[in-house]
Parts: C-alpha cells; structure tokens; sequence
C-alpha cells in the first residue's frame, strides 16, 4: 500500500491513500511506498529505518505579501521599502516616547499616521482649552451659590420679626408649617386662617 503523507487540505487523488504529515505517530506496518510532500525528516527517517521505500517532494517556499504573489526578483525592492518603513516608524515612536513628534521623512504609513496624531494633538490642545474654561466657570458658579445660600439663610433684619410674627399665629392656630418655610409660604398660611 502506497501512502501519501502531506498538509494539502485540496485536490486529493481518489485513488490514493493519504496521511496528515504533522499529526505523523509511527510507521504504518501495511506501506509498501510513502510519499512525503513537504519537509518532514521524522517520517521519511523512520519509513526508511523500516526499509520502505521514500520519495520526499519538496514544495517551492512560496513569498506572498497580503494577497499577492511577490516574483523574487521584486522582492529585494519590498523588502528595501519594508525596512525604509520599519526606520520612519521606529523615529515617530521614539520621537512620541520623548514627547516629541518628529514628521518623518519618508515611509507611507509613517507620514500616514503623523497627520493622524497631529489631528489627535490639536484636538486634545482644543478640548483641554475647553476644559480649564469650564473649570473656572464651575468654581465661579460654586462660589456664587454658596453667596446665595448665605444670603437666603439669613432673612433680614426686620423680615426675621415679620416671620416669628406669622409661626406665632400659625402656632396659636395649631396649623403645621415646615421650619424653613419662607415667609410667602408663611404669609399664605396665615390668609388661609382669616378666611375660615
């Protein structure tokens, strides 16, 4: 029996035996012949240690690069522009560490991503403007509330009389009102009372 030991996932053969070569256990006792598609020295070792005789096809290494095939020739040129890439990137990422930010002088994706941060830093200058505007306007706010708050604790001098004046005859009614009630509330409580 002739097995064929390969990682092809396609295009199989009916007529043929095949073997997954990475999940490769021991030699199989009924193989006359064995193909090995690919480099597996550990098969091929150990069918010929079993004196069975062993081709071993060797796959081409091929290079592709996203979804195309690079010819070899071109693929000095890619990797030249990979490495010139690699450099703008390193220089924009050190520059960034020392916060700094250097335009590089070269490289796609480099320059590509300097305008995106200088997007990002002018927005972050514009929103921390923003912010310290707010901050100051918050704590304007807080102060004048808390001057309000003091200023409705303290009724007036003459008011403060006029408002023990209304909770006295509210008291001698019996009629229940809030302690802090404001003197309008107060003052309506009592015209409640004349007109029963």
């Amino acid at each position: 029996m002739e097995l064929i030991y390969t990682n092809q996932l396609e295009d199989f053969d009916p007529g043929k035996r095949y073997r997954v070569a990475s999940l490769f256990r021991s030699v199989e006792r009924d193989a006359t012949a064995v193909v090995v598609v690919g480099h597996f020295p550990d098969i091929v070792a150990a069918y010929v240690g079993a004196g069975v005789d062993v081709e071993v096809v060797e796959l081409p290494a091929p290079v592709t690069v996203g979804t195309q095939a690079i010819a070899s020739g071109d693929l000095s040129k890619l990797l030249a522009d990979l490495q010139g890439e690699s450099d703008a990137m390193v220089l924009l990422v050190d520059g960034l560490e020392a916060g700094e930010i250097h335009r590089p002088e070269s490289g796609e994706l480099a320059l590509r991503l300097f305008e995106v941060l200088g997007t990002i830093n002018a927005s972050v200058g514009e929103l921390s403007t923003e912010r310290d505007g707010l901050v100051l306007t918050v704590d304007a706010l807080r102060e004048e509330i808390e001057a309000l708050k003091k200023v409705s604790i303290t009724p007036l001098p003459d008011e403060a009389g006029e408002i023990a004046a209304l909770k006295a005859k509210l008291d001698e009614a019996k009629v229940q009102y809030r302690a802090n009630a404001s003197k309008e509330s107060l003052e309506k409580l009592v015209a409640e009372l004349t007109k029963e």
